[in-house]
């Protein structure tokens, strides 16, 4: 019990006071609440960082780094293998005979069923050959000449031209499919 020293007004004011104070404590509450809301998610990795370095296992910290760093190791091996498969496929790559042009058609006026053909098999700078099949009734010849840069280093037929342009225009759709 409070003693009678104290007068009603000033009981008054202390208390006012008292409630005033508690509404301040209470605002700068809500205030660092809000501001740790913000940031919360990252207080949560580092604290699981924190835990999985010094007491995420039965082992010491050091031997949990010994062993991260093992693995970093690791992946930085694979990261090198890696990188010399994809150097040795891109060398590939470069003379693979991905471009194909494919033209069939009637090579004299008494056959029918386009059965004479043109193949044109090229690697991405368009070199390569084309090979020429002509149908007869009587028998099948069939003929191969060398291409530079997508040109006929000889005298190509009309079909033959026709088999390396669209040979040339597959480049493109390679080009797409790579990234290039």
């Amino acid at each position: 019990m409070l003693s009678s020293n104290l007068s009603p007004e000033l009981l008054a004011a202390l208390a006012l006071g008292g409630i005033l104070l508690g509404a301040i404590a209470l605002v700068v509450g809500i205030l660092a609440l809000l501001r740790l809301g913000k940031n919360l998610p990252a207080l949560v990795k580092l604290l699981q960082i924190h835990d999985d370095l010094l007491g995420g296992s039965a082992g010491r910290a050091s031997e949990r780094i010994a062993g991260l760093e093992a693995a970093l190791h690791a992946a930085e091996r694979r990261g090198d293998e890696s990188a010399a498969r994809i150097a040795a496929l891109e060398g590939l790559a470069q003379i693979d005979l991905s471009l194909v042009g494919f033209v069939r058609y009637d090579a004299y006026d008494d056959t029918g069923s386009a059965l004479s053909y043109a193949l044109a098999l090229l690697d991405r700078q368009g070199d390569g050959v084309v090979l020429n099949s002509i149908y007869s009734r009587a028998d099948t010849r069939t003929y191969g000449k060398s291409v530079r840069g997508f040109l006929c280093e000889s005298n190509a037929s009309e079909e033959e031209i026709a088999a390396i342009e669209r040979a040339k225009e597959s480049a493109t759709r390679v080009a797409v499919a790579v990234g290039e």
